[in-house]
């Protein structure tokens, strides 16, 4: 049975240069419900003008891992990355015993749109590390690629963690993907974009979905559809290691 969200009960800010969309509690958006799913801890839909962006900041013991949609995303860290993430990439830092960062639109005429999300680490204070991966759209196309997971498997990036993220790209009934999990795991869905059905069960852009107990999941009759598949441990709700 899935929990669906609707995108239009998510947290919204809008900041004039930054107009964000909350899934879970963040910043001055609470909501004593949504405070995250497992060890997913943040989903921000954010869309930042062109030029603008995130001075820097730190963090610290956080896996967070920005997905873009549209645009271009400049990053610069502590540990001496400069990068830009443009739509297919998938960037993952792991803060650990701290780092600094500072996220701007890499582009002076264009938005950028991405996604955002954080996951709680299985242990503290890991050595800060940064990747980056791009995956083409026909690594998505009518399937869930795994993006993310704890070892790095099969060219995805490495997470501390017991979770899997997968993304898929699905537009017509021809294209559909099945994912089991197995028993006694937790599956969040998020859509990026468009609309699809999972388990029969339609969601459109920006609607959330929590699965308990997920089992074999079912992707299908998507219309241009974009989404992200997590596979979490057996947890309501985030915990920080000790």
């Amino acid at each position: 049975m899935l929990d669906i969200r609707k995108a239009q009960h998510r947290g919204n800010a809008n900041h004039g240069w930054l107009h964000s969309r909350h899934t879970f509690s963040f910043g001055h958006y609470h909501d004593a419900n949504q405070q995250g799913f497992s060890d997913l801890l943040v989903i921000n839909d954010d869309r930042v003008a062109p030029g603008k962006g995130f001075g820097t900041h730190p963090h610290r013991d956080m896996e967070i891992f920005s997905y873009v949609l549209e645009g271009a995303l400049e990053h610069k860290d502590s540990m001496g990355t400069g990068s830009v993430i443009r739509p297919g990439d998938v960037q993952m830092m792991s803060a650990g015993t701290g780092v600094r960062h500072s996220e701007f639109n890499h582009s002076g005429e264009e938005p950028v749109h991405f996604l955002q999300i954080w996951i709680v680490p299985g242990a503290r204070g890991a050595a800060p590390r940064y990747q980056q991966v791009h995956f083409s759209e026909a690594d998505k196309r009518g399937r869930l690629r795994q993006i993310i997971s704890p070892e790095g498997a099969d060219g995805s990036l490495a997470v501390h963690q017991d979770a899997r993220v997968y993304a898929g790209l699905f537009d017509g009934s021809e294209e559909a993907a099945d994912l089991d999990v197995g028993p006694g795991r937790n599956v969040y869905v998020h859509v990026a974009r468009g609309s699809l059905e999972v388990n029969g069960e339609r969601l459109s852009e920006g609607d959330g979905a929590r699965i308990r107990d997920a089992g074999a999941l079912r992707f299908a009759h998507g219309e241009g559809a974009e989404v992200l598949v997590f596979d979490l441990r057996p947890n309501e709700l985030p915990t920080m290691p000790h």
